[in-house]
């Protein structure tokens, strides 16, 4: 294929002839990388320039373009609220099974509701790989329409009795700094499985409701559960949990061979139906429980912008997905060479395609629980770097999805669930974007370190109405982690950064705590008359924490949220965005208990900051 036929091929599906490098200009991708991109994208390239099929062609723009609309409740109108952003996983509790549990959120429910917050924000609840529990990040998720199961709170199954041999393991995996994701599945599947057989002829089991479950789940519960019966077969072969690693007449879920398995282990696949209607419910309780300790949000769920490679979803449904590429980001300044998620996300001509479209789907099973979701990634709206397998980020591209489609969809489900949409507008974003996000309703994202221009940190009344304020997330330090610079330090000792850049971004942090001094100063908020360098008490950087807070409080933006994290002073990150096998992420666990959070003189300064700035009306 000539050169000019390729250009014209890659334009017309959507992939961009330039990316952008860490210096801020734009490169231009090679022609073998638009032959990979098409190929992943599942364009047949001889002869494929003749014709338009399979393409993602570009909407047509209205003179004047009118935005889908999602909802926004309607107390929005005279108020601004607050609420709390965690990991389930790191809740610690005197009864929970060494990880926070659905339980655990329906307490902490009761705990905000007390303290007059509107909203639990949670990183993804997505169906895990229950056959390989340490691959536990929740933004490599095998299944998005699906629950994870290892947040079910076993103790409040009717049936169950704990022994004081089970007590004892229990003990030890709650006594762990980390969570213990093997012997965690191991004990609750063992337990869950006993329970199983005499479940049925408990009085208080409904098997109307169950039936009703799996009816409503259709191919998409029952092909996951037989996933999760064939990936745990497969690793006892040795197999591994992925698909990938399977026998070929395994990898594919319409096979004779998996037909067959599905058969003999019929009672194994209502297993693992029952496992997520026990989830559901558990979800659906805690939710319920929001309502009623007065969270006018109360769940807020995070939806990861793709999935595993090898897991459930892209198994159970191959033809909606990319097929060799995965989601990346190209090189910036804090990832000089770009990044590889490792994520299989929707092809572009399928996302939104008929009635019960995949993204509509996806929507749908996490806002039936939530008052608000957030969309991580929120320019896959409009966009997705997709990195050819074999290749390095530098290798990607650009490839265009089609935005108004999914803004439709996101409106009439937002409006169906009455649920709140967020998206997270950082890091590399297209031009515009925002603005249509905003004429959308669709919240944006404002970090306060990333809320600086070349005259410093922004005033808070320059924030947007339509946005969630917070001072950091899991991606990040705690906010005296980020004065003491432990995330530049982060990053070069995991080998993120170089050497010279990281004493760049030392020499920055200086200048940036100066000017948050400043920024705070100007806002008229108290601060520490010590807070003169990075090595200051925590006594210090505790009373610069309920500063800024309140300073995130006094924005315009009608959410605002406390991560939970700054509250107990964590010291070791959630997730230090990068690494994989150097450091612990997604399983350090908070070093306060739940029951013991009101005792935290940080935690009662920095809510009664929030309920002063945003009492309930």
């Amino acid at each position: 294929m000539k050169s000019a036929e390729l250009d014209k091929l890659a334009r017309r599906h959507g992939i961009s002839p330039t990316r952008p490098s860490p210096d801020n200009r734009e490169v231009a991708i090679s022609g073998e990388t638009k032959r990979k991109i098409l190929s992943a994208l599942k364009i047949d390239l001889p002869g494929a320039a003749d014709h338009e099929t399979g393409a993602m062609r570009r909407e047509p723009k209205p003179a004047a373009k009118k935005i889908a609309r999602s909802f926004l409740p309607e107390f929005f109108s005279s108020t601004r609220v607050w609420g709390v952003s965690l990991q389930l996983y790191e809740l610690r509790s005197g009864r929970n099974w060494g990880i926070g549990d659905f339980e655990d959120l329906a307490d902490m429910a009761d705990l905000l509701g007390s303290l007059g917050g509107d909203f639990i924000g949670l990183t993804p609840l997505h169906a895990p790989f229950l056959a390989d529990p340490e691959r536990c990040s929740p933004y490599e998720p095998s299944n998005r329409q699906h629950l994870n199961p290892l947040y079910i709170a076993v103790d409040r199954l009717p049936g169950f009795a704990c022994s004081p041999e089970l007590e004892r393991q229990l003990a030890r995996l709650r006594q762990t700094d980390l969570v213990d994701y093997a012997g965690v599945a191991q004990i609750k599947l063992r337990v869950l499985r006993d329970l199983w057989p005499a479940w049925r002829q408990c009085d208080t089991y409904d098997p109307a409701d169950f039936d009703a479950f799996i009816a409503q789940g259709g191919n998409s519960l029952r092909l996951h559960a037989l996933f999760e019966c064939l990936s745990l077969s497969m690793v006892e072969r040795g197999a591994g949990a992925g698909w990938q690693r399977w026998p070929a007449d395994f990898q594919r879920f319409d096979s004779a061979a998996v037909a067959e398995f599905e058969r003999g282990h019929a009672e194994d696949v209502r297993f693992h139906m029952w496992l997520q209607w026990l989830a559901h419910r558990q979800l659906m309780q805690a939710a319920d429980r929001a309502g009623k300790a007065g969270l006018r949000i109360g769940l807020y769920l995070d939806l990861a912008v793709g999935e595993a490679v090898d897991g459930s979803a892209t198994w159970s449904e191959p033809d909606i997905y990319v097929s060799k590429a995965t989601i990346g980001s190209p090189p910036d300044p804090f990832a000089i060479d770009g990044q590889d998620w490792h994520l299989a996300g929707y092809l572009p001509s399928a996302i939104a395609a008929g009635d019960m479209s995949p993204f509509r789907r996806m929507l749908s099973a996490a806002m039936r629980y939530a008052g608000a979701i957030r969309l991580d990634h929120a320019a896959a709206l409009r966009r997705i770097f997709l990195v050819p397998l074999g290749s390095r980020p530098d290798g990607g591209a650009y490839v265009r999805y089609p935005q108004d489609r999914l803004l439709q969809i996101l409106a009439d489900v937002s409006a169906e669930h009455r649920c709140l949409v967020i998206g997270e507008d950082l890091g590399l974003i297209p031009r515009g974007l925002q603005d249509d996000l905003a004429a959308a309703n669709i919240l944006s994202y404002r970090i306060l370190s990333y809320e600086q221009d070349e005259k410093g940190f922004k005033p808070a009344d320059v924030y947007p109405v339509l946005a969630l304020a917070c001072i950091s997330t899991h991606d990040h330090q705690t906010l005296a982690g980020w004065w003491r610079g432990a995330d530049i330090q982060a990053r070069c000792e995991h080998g993120i950064v170089p050497p010279d850049l990281t004493e760049k971004h030392l020499e920055d942090r200086k200048r940036e705590r100066w000017n948050l001094k400043a920024a705070l100063k100007a806002a008229g908020l108290d601060l520490p008359a010590r807070l003169s360098q990075a090595r200051a008490s925590e006594e210090t950087l505790r009373e610069l924490t309920v500063s800024a807070y309140r300073f995130i409080a006094t924005t315009p933006s009608l959410l605002a949220a406390v991560r939970l994290a700054d509250l107990t002073d964590e010291k070791r990150p959630t997730n230090v965005p990068g690494t994989s096998d150097s450091y612990p992420n997604w399983k350090p666990k908070l070093s306060v208990l739940l029951a013991d959070l009101m005792s935290s003189p940080l935690l009662k300064s920095v809510t009664a900051a929030m309920r002063e700035e945003r009492p309930r009306e």
